[in-house]
């Protein structure tokens, strides 16, 4: 190995969970801090702590009202004319379709 290329090694480096939690571990940092820990994760402790820094549910609620505002005061488009504009449209929708018309225009 190469020497003077790798950090140095810390034994007994300390680490503070933000529950106040403080152990142990081996590390090439001499102190770290963590948000979560086995004593204090939902998947130890079987309880759900719901950790919404962001308001991320408050900013969807508060986006989908605002949606459903403007689409109530948007007037509806009709849709009556899309019937008529189908049925004068000439092209083929199936294989068949398209045989019996190179059948007639071929005869």
């Amino acid at each position: 190995m190469k020497e003077n290329i790798h950090p140095k090694y810390y034994p007994d480096a300390k680490v503070t969970c933000s529950c106040g939690r403080v152990f142990t571990v081996g590390s090439t940092l001499p102190e770290l801090r963590t948000e979560l820990c086995s004593a204090c994760h939902p998947f130890y402790t079987g309880q759900e702590k719901l950790v919404d820094t962001e308001r991320r549910v408050e900013k969807f609620e508060k986006k989908m009202a605002k949606a459903k505002a403007s689409a109530t005061s948007q007037p509806k488009k009709k849709s009556g004319d899309k019937s008529a504009k189908d049925s004068s449209d000439q092209t083929p929708r199936t294989l068949r379709d398209m045989l019996k018309q190179a059948k007639e225009s071929s005869s």
